[in-house]
């Protein structure tokens, strides 16, 4: 957990806005350390947390939320924490042909027609478990890395807007929890240019659904040792009165952290 960021977005593990929807995007860099951030935050918040992990293995987030100061295997064993392993499920839908229940959450990749009904049922149904189902944990949490590979796997930008619309209505309307989720926009030449294309569209979607965004980009003048890139804050109003605030600082990422900083007062350059 990072104090510097909780200090920028207003916000603590005691004391945060419910029914917020956290939208995490990068281009030509890293955001994960912010899914990593927000992991850590909201179970030292005391929340159930339904962790999508689409494109790591449990070992790899438990190894960095070490680090961070916290377990994600106690958390797993009280039940705070429910975790997708999608690489997991994948191999057991495509190489096993499996048709258990954990498998049918990752139906999209027998029929990428289908959607994400599957992928929605299995959010719903362990969101709506946290509430009233014995355990004392907080509002439900739901964390999402990453939606946009599920569009290389030939899922449509609408069904993937469809199931973050879904999301957005049970966790953070209904059930007044919080989704963070992280999209990736990559174009590093023509070539890839077409296949970048449903991402930013999906990224333009999923702003219009979102309360706030954290845009992380690299150094427009490319790779510096003290300074690793730069995110932009957007707070945006959910009303017509409310006007949309953004805010630019840059970053520096450690072994067990980052700091955050107003442009050109890293100390590097100071």
């Amino acid at each position: 957990m990072f104090a510097e960021l909780n200090s920028i977005l207003n916000t603590s593990p005691d004391s945060f806005k419910p029914g917020e929807f956290i939208l995490v995007s990068d281009k030509h860099t890293d955001a994960s350390f912010l899914i990593h951030h927000f992991l850590s935050f909201y179970l030292r918040a005391g929340c159930k947390v339904c962790f999508l992990g689409l494109v790591q293995s449990f070992s790899h987030y438990s190894a960095i939320s070490q680090r961070l100061g916290v377990s994600l295997t106690q958390a797993r064993e009280k039940g705070q924490l429910v975790f997708l392993e999608g690489l997991k499920e994948s191999l057991g839908v495509l190489l096993q042909g499996e048709t258990s229940k954990g498998t049918r959450t990752m139906d999209f990749l027998r029929d990428p027609s289908s959607g994400l009904r599957g992928l929605y049922d299995f959010v719903r149904d362990n969101v709506r478990g946290a509430v009233g189902g014995g355990e004392e944990w907080g509002t439900p949490v739901l964390l999402v890395d990453d939606l946009s590979v599920v569009l290389s796997l030939g899922v449509s930008v609408g069904a993937a807007l469809d199931f973050s619309h879904y999301c957005r209505a049970t966790v953070c309307s209904e059930l007044q929890g919080s989704m963070v989720m992280l999209v990736r926009c990559e174009a590093e030449d023509e070539e890839e240019e077409s296949d970048d294309e449903g991402s930013e569209r999906l990224l333009r979607g999923l702003i219009h659904q979102c309360s706030l965004t954290l845009q992380v980009q690299g150094l427009p003048t490319g790779y510096c040792r003290d300074i690793h890139g730069q995110v932009e804050v957007c707070w945006r109003g959910q009303c017509d009165r409310q006007q949309t605030q953004k805010k630019l600082f840059q970053y520096k990422v450690h072994d067990k952290g980052a700091s955050f900083f107003a442009r050109g007062m890293s100390s590097a350059v100071l």
